[in-house]
């Protein structure tokens, strides 16, 4: 018999008592929050390699955060639950720009981060739009990996029931249609891995290969190997919403692949941009 891990995380860490209401303090506040602040220190580190000023890493911080929390927000409600912007228009409105922030589309964010850093590039004449998402491109998948392991606290976002040793029972499945409880492929620790895996590629990419190959390169590879994993993860996970049941491919899936393709495009044009220079 299999000794699956039983999984029973409470997703609170402590709950205030403030005027006989009660605020939470959630694992995955924290883990975003922090995904983001260990990012910027990274950040810190890589403009002085390059000899930029550390102060443009605040400013470009700032626009990442709205561009996440308002693209993630956004992408939640217009990908998996459009009903709402029709049918409670002002209701959907207050939850976008308001904590705790329930409900992400990493797509959402995928389209949010790159309109926050052109208008962050365009004050820079310094730093191209792609110079500077390449430099995101590295500490973007370690963020990842900290809100995949928020949804791990949460008990949601789990796979599709397996026999695998390494498999989940998730004692507080947020689907009350999913029960009764049975081990489950853990798609966040997946996906938290691929992340981790990705920002110790692009950091090397960075590190010793930034002066030899082109302007893009590490998006490119971000795009690709990051939007690949996540279409191919996406068969082991349970749909999010109850119209992806009907699709060939789930929402998630469908949406990863202009993002493999944006990715290629980068990496062809930026290879024959270098021909052309070594010409």
């Amino acid at each position: 018999m299999y000794a699956y891990i039983i999984w029973n995380a409470n997703p609170d860490i402590y709950t205030f008592h403030i005027n006989g209401s009660e605020l939470p303090l959630r694992w995955y506040g924290v883990l975003f929050a922090s995904g983001f602040l260990i990012a910027q220190q990274i950040l810190y580190y890589i403009f002085r390699k390059d000899l930029k000023p550390s102060g443009d890493v605040d400013k470009l911080a700032i626009y990442i955060i709205v561009g996440t929390v308002l693209g993630a927000r956004l992408g939640h409600y217009i990908f998996y639950e459009w009903e709402m912007l029709l049918q409670e228009p002002g209701a959907w409105f207050i939850s976008l720009i308001t904590p705790p922030f329930s409900g992400l589309a990493s797509h959402g964010a995928t389209i949010g981060i790159p309109l926050s850093i052109y208008f962050y590039a365009r004050q820079k004449s310094d730093q191209s739009f792609l110079w500077v998402v390449d430099r995101i491109a590295i500490v973007a998948p370690l963020s990842g990996a900290f809100i995949r392991l928020g949804n791990l606290m949460n008990s949601e976002i789990y796979g599709e029931p397996t026999s695998l040793p390494w498999a989940f029972i998730f004692e507080r499945e947020t689907d009350p249609t999913l029960l009764p409880l049975v081990p489950r492929h853990p798609t966040q620790l997946y996906e938290m891995l691929v992340c981790l895996v990705l920002f110790v590629c692009t950091f090397y990419l960075w590190r010793y290969k930034r002066t030899v190959i082109p302007v893009g390169t590490i998006t490119a590879i971000l795009l690709i190997v990051l939007f690949t994993s996540r279409f191919l993860i996406e068969f082991l996970k349970n749909n999010q919403s109850g119209f992806e049941n009907e699709l060939v491919l789930n929402m998630g899936q469908l949406l990863s692949i202009p993002a493999i393709i944006m990715g290629i495009v980068i990496l062809m044009v930026g290879h024959r941009r270098k021909q052309k220079v070594k010409l």
